[in-house]
C-alpha cells in the first residue's frame, strides 16, 4: 500500500473529511500520528482546522499517514509531502518529535507546526526549536479537571480513567481529571472512587471494551476515555452496560450516546491560527505557544453534554478560576499513578492493565 495518503478534488465531493488537492499534493500538508483524520479525536481536529482554512482560501492541501509510529517512518511521510510541493506540514502528537527535531535542520525552507509536541534529540540533551518550527502545546491538566469537576458535581461517585499510552498528554488529562473530582467531592462533602488504567493503545481493542465491561459491571458510572480510537472501545462498552462515558480532545457527542461531554482541545482552532499565520507571514517560529484557559484553548464540551445536574453557570464559575488562576491542577507527570497527588475526598485505585 503506498505510503502516500492524498485526496484529491473529486473525493472531496464524495467524502466527509477530504483534502481539496490533487495527485501532487499541496503547499499545506498534515502527518498523522498512527491514527486516522477519521480518528473521532486528535488527527481530525488537526485536519479540520487546515481543511477550514484551506478551503476558505483555496489552498491546495493534503495529508499523510506514516507506515508506523517510527522516527524514520515520519521522516518518510516529511520527505514525501516536501516532494509534493508542502511548505507547511502539521505534525499532531508527541510521536513525531524527534522526526521534526531533524527535519527542522534538514528542511531548513520548509516551515512546520509541531502540534502537542516538543523537539527534541534521540536522548533528549537537545530540544533546541528553529525559527522554521512552531510548538504548541495544550494544558490537558485543565481540561480533564473541567471533566472531573463536572462528572461529580453531576452526581458521579464512582468514576474510571482509561488512558491510550501513559505519556505526557495523556497523563496530564488523567491528573487532572482526578484532582477536578477531588476539588467537586471536597466541595460538596461527598467520598468519590476513581478507578485509574493506562491501555497501551490508541486504537481500538477488543481488550479496552472487554476491561471497561467488567468496570461497569461492578459499579463504575462514568469512564473518561483518553487515547484517541480507542474511546470507540470504551463507548461500545458503555452501550452494552448501560454506562456513561466522558470523550477527550474534540466534542464526541456524535460518536456514541453514551458520551455526556468531553475534555476539549481547541485542536482545530489553533490549526487555523497556525495556517493563517504562516500564509500572512506572521508565523511564530521558535517558540512554544501555551494553550490554556486564559486564551479559550482548552475547555468542556457544553453545547451537546447531557448533563443531569451540572450547568452552564457551573461551567462558566469553575472555568473563571481556571483562568484567574484561583485553582491551578498539578500538572507535572512523572509518576503517572497519582501516587504524586494530594487528595483528600477521592480515592484512586490503580491498575495495571493486563499484558503491559
Amino acid at each position: 500500500m503506498n505510503r502516500k495518503i492524498i485526496l484529491t478534488a473529486l473525493l472531496a465531493c464524495c467524502l466527509m473529511l477530504s483534502a481539496c488537492s490533487d495527485k501532487t499534493g499541496g503547499p499545506v500538508a498534515l502527518i498523522t500520528d498512527v491514527g486516522t483524520i477519521e480518528d473521532g479525536s486528535y488527527n481530525q481536529g488537526a485536519w479540520e482546522g487546515i481543511k477550514e482554512y484551506c478551503d476558505e482560501n483555496e489552498i491546495p492541501y493534503s495529508y499523510y499517514q506514516p507506515k508506523e509510529a517510527l522516527r524514520d517512518s515520519y521522516l518518510d511521510s516529511i520527505e514525501d509531502a516536501v516532494d509534493d510541493g508542502a511548505k507547511l506540514i502539521v505534525c499532531p502528537g508527541y510521536l513525531p518529535e524527534e522526526a521534526v527535531y531533524i527535519a527542522q535542520k534538514d528542511y531548513s525552507k520548509i516551515h512546520f507546526i509541531l502540534l502537542d509536541g516538543m523537539v527534541h534529540n534521540a536522548d533528549y540533551s537537545d530540544t533546541t526549536i528553529r525559527k522554521n518550527v512552531m510548538q504548541i502545546v495544550f494544558a490537558e491538566e485543565q481540561a480533564g479537571f473541567l471533566a472531573g469537576y463536572a462528572a461529580v458535581r453531576d452526581g458521579y461517585t464512582r468514576l474510571g480513567f482509561i488512558g491510550g499510552v501513559a505519556e505526557d498528554t495523556v497523563i496530564r488529562f488523567g491528573y487532572g481529571f482526578v484532582q477536578g473530582a477531588d476539588y467537586a467531592a471536597i466541595e460538596m462533602g461527598r467520598q468519590v472512587e476513581i478507578k485509574y488504567t493506562y491501555a497501551g493503545t490508541f486504537f481500538e481493542s477488543a481488550d479496552v471494551m472487554s476491561y471497561s465491561s467488567d468496570w461497569y459491571n461492578t459499579g463504575t458510572e462514568v469512564i473518561f476515555a483518553c487515547g484517541g480510537a480507542m474511546g470507540r472501545s470504551v463507548m461500545d462498552a458503555a452501550e452494552v452496560c448501560n454506562g456513561k462515558v466522558i470523550g477527550v480532545d474534540v466534542d464526541q457527542y456524535e460518536e456514541s450516546p453514551t458520551v455526556i461531554t468531553s475534555a476539549l482541545k481547541n485542536l482545530s482552532h489553533s490549526v487555523y491560527n497556525g495556517v493563517s499565520d504562516f500564509e500572512n507571514d506572521r508565523f511564530k517560529g521558535g517558540v512554544t505557544t501555551t494553550m490554556n484557559a486564559t486564551n479559550n484553548g482548552i475547555g468542556l464540551a457544553m453545547e451537546h453534554a447531557d448533563f443531569r445536574n451540572f450547568t452552564q453557570e457551573d461551567y462558566d464559575a469553575i472555568y473563571t478560576k481556571l483562568m484567574n488562576a484561583t485553582v491551578q491542577p498539578y500538572a507535572l507527570t512523572n509518576d503517572g499513578t497519582t501516587d504524586d497527588l494530594m487528595l483528600v475526598n477521592t480515592t484512586v485505585l490503580y491498575e495495571v492493565f493486563p499484558g503491559q
